[in-house]
């Protein structure tokens, strides 16, 4: 039993905040990512940051690109990449799936944050659409509303 809830357990180690201001995400998906021995350290870490990372599927694959991992500090020097695309664990339909909301409806995929999750890193990908300017500032306008009305509220 324990097996089961350690596996289900998972810690967060980067969040991309940006990509819930900037897209409406519609759905969400589970990837695996390809690391080097030192990536795995550096990231446990806590040196992954997503911000303006994005997904690309080229030839089948689906890669992380612009996603800035901090080289381990006692690897050897220049060996590792700060940022080099990264290899996304997807099955073959949901890879496939990707590729045709990117291409037909045209929406993007943007990785929303990274964790460990049964001691293997995962990134979770928003699948959405790009917000416009007016919907961004519809969206600040209406979280004030909000935080001022539990204000008022929590004063009696």
């Amino acid at each position: 039993m324990a097996e089961k809830a350690k596996e289900t357990e998972f810690s967060v180690i980067s969040q991309n905040k940006k990509a819930f201001h900037d897209y409406e995400i519609i759905r969400k998906i589970e990837a695996g990512i390809v690391l080097t021995g030192g990536e795995v350290k550096s990231i446990r870490s806590g040196s992954f940051n997503l911000r303006d990372s994005y997904v690309r599927i080229q030839g089948g694959e689906a890669y992380l690109l612009n996603s800035h991992v901090e080289p381990y500090k006692f690897s050897p020097p220049g060996k590792e990449k700060e940022l080099r695309e990264r290899k996304l664990l997807l099955n073959r339909k949901e890879i496939d799936s990707l590729d045709r909301e990117t291409t037909l409806k045209g929406l993007s995929i943007i990785p929303t944050r990274a964790y460990f999750k049964g001691g293997r890193c995962k990134v979770e990908l928003g699948i959405g659409k790009g917000k416009k300017q007016h919907d961004k500032r519809q969206d600040i306008k209406k979280r004030e509303a909000d935080r001022h009305i539990a204000r008022v509220m929590k004063r009696g």
